[in-house]
C-alpha cells in the first residue's frame, strides 16, 4: 500500500493507511521490547540529511534504520555538505539518490521536501520543511494518542502556543480532522494558525474554535498539544520577546483542567511546560518522543517494501 511512496505531508493519508502504519509500529514496538533482532531492511541504505538542527527526529530515524538492519549515511550539519559550497538542493538529492534506498530530509526551506521528491527515484520522507509540515512527528503524535487515550476520535484537543510557525501542529491538524476530533486553537494573535490551514481544515469538516483563553480551553479538552515559541523563526528579536512565555502550563493549571487531560509536546521545550508537570500521570511528552522510533521503523519498512 505504501511501497515506493514519498511521505511529504499529512493530507496525503487515508484512514486505512494510518491504521496500517499504527499497527505496524505496534508490532515493531513489541518485537523490539522482546529483544528480537530485526532484519527487514538488511542490505539497504538510508540517507539521513539534516540541514537544520535536530535531536529527536534525526536520532530516532537513525535508530529506526539501525533496528531494522539498514545502514545509515548522514549529513548532520548543512556546513558539512556541498550546500555550503553553493550546490543546489536538487543536485544534492540527485547525487544522494544514487547512494541510498530511502532519503530522510529536514531542510529550513518550505517546499524543500517536494523538491527532493521531484529529483529522487527512491522514496523521500519529509522530516520537516521550514514552517511547512512534519508528517512523521504527527504520525508519532497519533500513535501516542492511541496508546495514551485508547481511541483516536471523538475527543477535543487544544493546540497551544506558536501555531503560526509550528509545522508540528500544521501537520497534526489534518489527522485530528480525519479522526473527527474537535480542535481549539489557543495563541497570541500574532501567532495564530495560518488562515489557509484553518480554512482547509474546516473545508474537510473539522470543528475548530479559536481563542486566547487557555484556562477555558483546557477545562473542556481531553488533550493539550503544547508548542514552544520558536526563536529561530523570528527575524526581529523584539517581536520574539513580546510573545515568549505568554502561555506556561504548570501544575496549578492542570488542577483546573479537565480531569485526566493528556499533555503532549513535540519537544524541545523551553519554558512553556513547567518541570512541576513532569511527574503528572498524563504528561506524555517523553513517552511521545520514544514512540518516534517505532513509527519511523514502520514507515521505513513500509515504503522500502521490506514488510
Amino acid at each position: 500500500m505504501l511501497k515506493g511512496k514519498d511521505i511529504l505531508n499529512t493530507a496525503q493519508f487515508s484512514l486505512q493507511e494510518l491504521n496500517l502504519i499504527m499497527n505496524t509500529a505496534a508490532n515493531f514496538e513489541k518485537r523490539v521490547k522482546s529483544g528480537e533482532i530485526i532484519r527487514n531492511m538488511e542490505g539497504q541504505v538510508v540517507a539521513s540529511l539534516f540541514f537544520e538542527p535536530s535531536t529527536r527526529t534525526r536520532l530516532s530515524f537513525e535508530t529506526a534504520a539501525n533496528r531494522l538492519g539498514a545502514r545509515v549515511i548522514s549529513v548532520a550539519d548543512a556546513k558539512s555538505s556541498s550546500a555550503a559550497k553553493g550546490e543546489s538542493l536538487a543536485d544534492t538529492i540527485r547525487t544522494v539518490d544514487g547512494y541510498a534506498d530511502v532519503i530522510v530530509m529536514r531542510h529550513p526551506m518550505n517546499g524543500s521536501a517536494q523538491i527532493a521528491a521531484d529529483n529522487a527515484s527512491h522514496p523521500v520522507i519529509n522530516a520537516g520543511d521550514g514552517t511547512g509540515q512534519h508528517p512523521t512527528q504527527a504520525l508519532l503524535d497519533l500513535y501516542t494518542i492511541r496508546k495514551e487515550r485508547g481511541v483516536l476520535g471523538g475527543q477535543t484537543i487544544t493546540f497551544l502556543g506558536d501555531l503560526k510557525n509550528g509545522r508540528t501542529v500544521h501537520s497534526l491538524g489534518y489527522f485530528m480532522a480525519l479522526c473527527k476530533n474537535k480542535m481549539i486553537f489557543v495563541s497570541p494573535k500574532s501567532l495564530k494558525m495560518p488562515a489557509k490551514i484553518t480554512e482547509d481544515l474546516r473545508s474537510r469538516g473539522a470543528e475548530i474554535e479559536e481563542t486566547e483563553d487557555v484556562e477555558k480551553a483546557l477545562s473542556v479538552s481531553d488533550m493539550v498539544y503544547v508548542t514552544r515559541v520558536q526563536r529561530e523563526r523570528f527575524e526581529d528579536p523584539e517581536e520574539y520577546e513580546k510573545v515568549k512565555g505568554v502561555y506556561v502550563i504548570n501544575r496549578a493549571m492542570i488542577k483546573k483542567a479537565k480531569k485526566g487531560i493528556t499533555i503532549l509536546h513535540p519537544l524541545p521545550r523551553v519554558d512553556e511546560i513547567a518541570t512541576d508537570v513532569d511527574n503528572y500521570e498524563g504528561a506524555a511528552y517523553f513517552r511521545q518522543a520514544h514512540n518516534g522510533v517505532y513509527i519511523r521503523m514502520a514507515l521505513l519498512a513500509l515504503i522500502s517494501g521490506s514488510i
